[in-house]
């Protein structure tokens, strides 16, 4: 494989025997440092911390980010649509973490560190093991909590947002259907500029990025988010991003995701597919993790608690009620949310100084 086009600082490897894994990871500072342990999301890589590593590094940090199971260039792992979900499970992300701290020799973290998906695996890693890892940074998704064991009845928000004018649907529903990877693997655009549009419309880059609280799980208040989210009814998630494609003056003035670094994404996904991703929102969409979660209800996170994500990122509010219930219930130690301007979804790349010295304040105090 082509050698990543990796920051100065930034070493790369591959380790063996990692719960079943070849876990590639990407490093930076002294081994002999205080660990934090960095955890992408989707449609991302360990590559999606390049900006902030070297940052976090020279502050006297050995920083450890891996490509997690089902992405890039870890290996080990069975995506196909009909093959065994169990691996991709919450829990066993949680394993995919403890195995690897194991396999490098590091008793304990100083923090875990999550973005997106990587944020609910960051918030389990500190409510099941606070041994080891001692603080927890969640970046754009909140955690609400273990689930209920028993909830209390929604309307089916599935066949009233599709009965809405214009039909919709829930891109997480979407990426848990058999067709979604193929939609993706084969976007009519090109890979590319399918990225490309994704990342563009879920940053502060669009303008239409204006978040705030929703009242509720409720067909109409879903409705207001954008198109990647709450999806037109009949398209694919590379049809609903297309439209919202920059322009070419808009993708030359990119400073934090030029095409040579999209070329990276584009490259691993080319590679991998997305399946290997989407398994785990099948894990959440049909209950399997709640089936497992559920034995933790009522406890909370009790180690020292920190949210960033950007201003513009609708990934905050997108689960009604989480954002709160996180700062009041789920977290016993919360050490305050900054919602960083200037960026959207993609917070750690869109401003990385700001996202490091908020992550260095709280690592440090």
């Amino acid at each position: 494989m082509t050698p990543l086009p990796l920051p100065p600082g930034i070493r790369s490897r591959v380790i063996p025997r990692v719960n079943g894994l070849s876990m590639h990871v990407l490093e930076a500072g002294d081994p002999g440092r205080p660990c934090l342990l960095l955890l992408h999301g989707f449609p991302e890589l360990a590559f999606s911390w390049r900006h902030v590593m070297p940052r976090l590094a020279a502050a006297g940090y050995h920083v450890v980010a891996p490509d997690q199971r089902g992405y890039g260039r870890t290996t080990g792992w069975a995506a196909e649509y009909d093959a065994p979900l169990a691996p991709f499970h919450m829990l066993n992300f949680v394993r995919d973490a403890l195995a690897l701290l194991e396999a490098m020799g590091i008793a304990r973290t100083h923090a875990v560190i999550g973005h997106d998906f990587g944020s609910p695996v960051a918030a389990w890693c500190a409510l099941v093991r606070p041994d080891i890892f001692r603080r927890v940074a969640l970046m754009s998704s909140p955690f609400a909590g273990p689930p209920a064991r028993n909830p209390a009845p929604q309307e089916d928000v599935h066949a009233a947002m599709a009965a809405l004018t214009p039909p919709r649907k829930h891109y997480q529903w979407y990426y848990a259907t058999r067709p979604a990877a193929s939609d993706m693997n084969h976007a009519p655009q090109g890979l590319h500029a399918f990225l490309r549009a994704y990342y563009h419309h879920k940053s502060a880059d669009w303008p239409g990025n204006k978040p705030y609280p929703l009242k509720g799980w409720t067909a109409t208040e879903l409705a207001q988010m954008p198109d990647y989210y709450i999806m037109p009814l009949h398209a694919t998630m590379p049809e609903a991003v297309d439209p919202f494609m920059p322009s070419p003056a808009e993708i030359a003035a990119n400073g934090w995701l030029p095409d040579s670094d999209l070329a990276v994404y584009a490259a691993e996904y080319a590679r991998t597919g997305f399946q290997g991703g989407l398994q785990s929102y099948r894990c959440n969409t049909g209950g399997a993790n709640a089936a497992e979660l559920t034995l933790f209800s009522g406890r909370r996170i009790e180690i020292p608690c920190l949210f960033i994500s950007g201003a513009s990122d609708w990934g905050t509010y997108q689960f009604p009620g989480a954002f709160t219930r996180m700062q009041e219930t789920a977290c016993a130690a919360f050490r305050g949310a900054h919602l960083v301007p200037g960026a959207g979804h993609w917070v750690q790349q869109e401003q990385p100084a700001i996202t490091a010295s908020l992550l260095l304040d709280f690592l440090q105090s």
